[in-house]
């Protein structure tokens, strides 16, 4: 394993060897803001993106209805967010309503948005001292399987890149 610190210091993650980090400027919004706000994008061995990751970011989103089905979810004891608060990893499928349609996501959110009840998309930033955090899978389904059914999701969860993804994410910490 490597690991990668951003720029500021404040969050820090393990990757596998082999694996490459690139930072470039994260969402901002005003140039007082611009230098604190940096993307790391972890492409695995093949080159492909797999993982995004910003720090220092502002908050923005929107969501919508949902039926929530979570696969899988543990704590990130590196990451408190800046109430207190504790964030928790997670793969999930979200039903969108009313149209039925299902996305998949594997991220890092506050521990509250992986409840089995679950009714908003809600969002994966996590306020943390420096700004927003993100952090989530990028699912390239070109590259990566598509998930026909929660059982080619489960299947997938046995894989070594699934043990991967999920090590990097849970190995995410703020100092």
């Amino acid at each position: 394993m490597q690991t990668f610190t951003f720029p500021d210091g404040h969050i820090s993650f393990a990757y596998p060897a082999g694996w490459k980090v690139q930072t470039k400027q994260g969402p901002y919004l005003d140039e007082a803001s611009k230098a604190g706000s940096v993307e790391a994008v972890v492409l695995d061995q093949s080159g492909a993106e797999v993982v995004s990751i910003s720090s220092g970011m502002y908050g923005d989103g929107a969501a919508g209805r949902v039926e929530r089905t979570v696969l899988d979810r543990a704590p990130v004891p590196g990451i408190i967010d800046a109430t207190g608060k504790p964030a928790e990893f997670g793969f999930a499928l979200d039903e969108v309503q009313p149209d039925g349609s299902s996305y998949y996501f594997m991220d890092v959110r506050l521990a509250s948005e992986f409840l089995p009840t679950q009714e908003s998309s809600g969002s994966n930033q996590v306020p943390l001292a420096n700004g927003i955090m993100a952090a989530y899978v990028v699912f390239d389904f070109t590259r990566q399987p598509v998930f026909a059914s929660s059982e080619a999701a489960k299947a997938w969860m046995a894989t070594e890149q699934y043990a991967q993804l999920k090590s990097l994410l849970l190995s995410l910490k703020y100092a």
